[in-house]
């Protein structure tokens, strides 16, 4: 009879063979495999945290969300329920018993409720349309939500009745509104979405706001149950002063409605303070500019004592929770492409508690994530790297840095050598302003070996990329490319002037910013004059546009989603109502000179270089008909390009895992293809 080997044997060996096994590039396929933690909440007692675990589905081909729970010290962790479906917007009862979220049903999204003492969950609403914004009440017997009440679209003229079995033409879509359609969601169908109570042991949902206007975003409680905060724009010119909104009460009972902010610009974000006497929200004054801070503001609930409380920190304020004792704030802020989570005093003091919060921005490393806060003030949040998407980090109260308690991808990444990302910082040679970027080198890289170098643009171009992970840049990498994404003036992370330094002015100095990049790389010995190439998309695709319309010195480009002409885009996309003015001056009838000026097509008669153009066919934000102005007009040159359109692609081209792939590939083929050219 053979003998079994000894236990601790057979671990020590298994551990051997698993430190032996080879590590390979990471690859389109494993896209598929990714996973990453959002929306995570954490129990007013600290003790357990429910998250959406998204992933992809690659027979579906679209990302998938399920709750999963976990305790705080990273045990027990576990699917909240057994079903097989779409579940999202967790949110914990006051006393930490029942958990709230939302579920797909066969009939459309529901709002159910978990038992945490016994595990059972329930559907406790029957509803026409999706909820949004769950909210509880104080003492836990309510719940709040936004929903959408439909409208009859306008009808013109009366149309004769078809006969019996005819098979005649659909009716006409008609609309009179200024916002009617949206990219990624196509057209808006009439209506107007409203707030809504219901029972937290199920029921009726009642309508308590009125009116011909949108209710939407976050909703807070008074302390006693009776008001809910909201902000909207009930202003009569509200379609026209699309940038405005205030801050509101509806009376739970009376259905009663009062304003509170009353100022040209966005405030939003509501949040009642645990004493019940304060309202924090996020706004500001409205300059008309291209890019304006979102400050932290504060008021009496009754909407007097207005005064701002983040004056002293020049950056974007964003998810904000108050502390148990309401001395203060919790929110977070990017700073220099990394997001960061920070407590503010009533005074205006800031205090950084964790970085690295994001990594739910799989294709690129665009800044997201969130955190959440317990009653002793443990925080929950979404902490990425370069060399990892999302995972689920705790911070305790008396910590100093955060445990990441999830390692999602371990199956994965554990056996893939991903590309390193260096920080590279630079001065632009227009101004001499720091600029900021980040280079991904091949896996294994070598030193000794000359690789071709690879500009990617981000989009926005009032956005900003970081020190996050990317599955795009590390295929490129993988690719053998070396990968430069800089952030140029505009972007966001670096202050308000920094970033409105585009008004009026887009594309300008921030081409500067990027080509000030690439030479730094050169004489930082890892780009070379014969093997550049530039991509990117939206703003990027402007931007790799503009760049090859102003320099030959790219082998090759691929430009993505563009806009190449100012006037006929701005009054073709979906948000065709937000450009005059803001980011030029005037319409583009009143100022055509200045909207010609900006426009990359200005330059079309300047490119030589070859060029693919790539584009989503639902595309409403850049429409294709941009792209198309690139592709007939270098066609008409004789200048080598081609024209990639992907069926079903809205401007989120990489939405859907295949249509990322489809991207990176594309783009991959038409680099090599003049890689190989300069190699021969």
């Amino acid at each position: 009879m053979q003998k079994k080997l000894p236990l601790f044997l057979i671990f020590f060996i298994s551990l051997l063979c698993l430190s032996q096994t080879p590590k390979s590039s990471f690859s389109y396929e494993d896209i598929f495999d990714l996973e990453y933690v959002s929306d995570p909440q954490i129990a007013p007692n600290s003790d357990w945290v429910v998250y959406r675990r998204m992933g992809f589905d690659i027979m579906d081909d679209k990302v998938v969300g399920n709750l999963w729970m976990i305790k705080s010290d990273g045990m027990q962790h576990q699917k909240l329920t057994s079903r097989e479906v779409s579940e999202s917007s967790p949110q914990w009862s006051p006393q930490g018993d029942r958990l709230a979220f939302v579920s797909g049903t066969d009939e459309g999204s529901e709002i159910y409720m978990f038992w945490i003492g016994t595990g059972k969950i329930a559907k406790i609403s029957q509803l026409p349309f999706s909820p949004s914004s769950l909210t509880w009440s104080p003492n836990g017997e309510q719940l709040a939500f936004s929903m959408n009440v439909s409208k009859s679209a306008p009808v013109l003229a009366k149309m004769p009745a078809k006969p019996k079995g005819a098979k005649w033409a659909d009716a006409p879509r008609i609309t009179d509104r200024l916002y009617h359609e949206a990219d990624g969601r196509g057209y808006i169908d009439p209506g107007f979405s409203h707030i809504f109570v219901i029972p937290a042991e199920g029921g009726s949902a009642r309508q308590i706001t009125s009116g011909d206007f949108n209710h939407s975003g976050s909703l807070t409680w008074a302390v006693n149950g009776g008001k809910i905060y909201f902000s909207a724009n009930r202003n009569e010119n509200w379609e026209y002063e699309f940038r405005n909104s205030e801050i509101y009460s509806v009376d739970v009972n009376t259905n009663e409605i009062a304003t509170l902010t009353e100022r040209s610009g966005p405030d939003s974000n509501p949040l009642v303070s645990p004493s019940g006497k304060y309202i924090a929200y996020v706004g500001y004054e409205d300059k008309v500019q291209a890019y304006q801070v979102d400050k932290l503001q504060l008021m009496n609930v009754d909407g007097s004592g207005k005064r701002e409380v983040s004056t002293n920190l020049d950056r974007d304020i964003s998810l904000v929770a108050w502390d148990v004792k309401s001395g203060g704030l919790y929110f977070s802020y990017d700073d220099k492409g990394n997001s960061k989570i920070a407590h503010i005093s009533l005074e205006g003091k800031v205090t950084t508690l964790a970085d690295d919060m994001g990594g739910t921005s799989i294709g690129r490393p665009y800044a997201g994530g969130s955190f959440s806060v317990s009653d002793n003030g443990s925080i929950a949040f979404t902490q990425s790297t370069p060399s990892y998407p999302a995972e689920l980090a705790i911070l305790g109260v008396k910590e100093k840095s955060p445990n990441k308690i999830t390692s999602i991808n371990k199956d994965l990444l554990d056996f893939r050598t991903l590309g390193a990302v260096e920080e590279v910082w630079y001065k632009s040679t227009f101004d001499q302003r720091d600029i900021q970027g980040w280079v991904v080198y091949p896996p294994n890289y070598d030193a000794t070996k000359k690789y071709p170098f690879m500009v990617e643009n981000h989009g926005g171009p009032i956005l900003n990329y970081g020190d996050r992970f990317s599955a795009e840049m590390q295929l490129y990498a993988s690719a053998g490319y070396i990968v430069f994404y800089p952030n140029p003036r505009g972007s966001t992370s670096y202050g308000e002037e920094f970033g409105n330094l585009l008004y009026h002015n887009y594309p300008g100095e921030d081409y500067n910013d990027v080509m000030d990049g690439v030479d730094f790389c050169i004489a930082k010995g890892i780009a070379h004059e014969d093997q550049l190439f530039v991509t990117g998309g939206s703003a990027g695709g402007i931007m790799s546009a503009w760049m090859i319309g102003k320099n030959n010195r790219f082998e090759s480009a691929v430009v993505a989603k563009p806009v190449m002409n100012w006037i006929s885009k701005t009054l073709v996309a979906d948000n065709y109502f937000g450009y005059a003015n803001s980011r030029l001056p005037g319409q583009p009838w009143e100022n055509f000179e200045t909207y010609w000026k900006f426009s990359p097509l200005s330059l079309v008669g300047n490119i030589t270089t070859p060029t693919m153009v790539m584009v989503g066919m639902d595309d409403l934000r850049t429409p294709p008909s941009e792209a198309k102005q690139l592709y007939h007009a270098l066609k008409l040159r004789k200048i080598e390009t081609v024209l990639v359109e992907i069926p079903g692609a809205g401007h989120g081209i990489a939405n859907r895992p295949s249509n990322l792939i489809t991207k990176i590939a594309h783009t991959l083929a038409w680099f090599d293809k003049y890689k190989s050219k300069k190699d021969e």
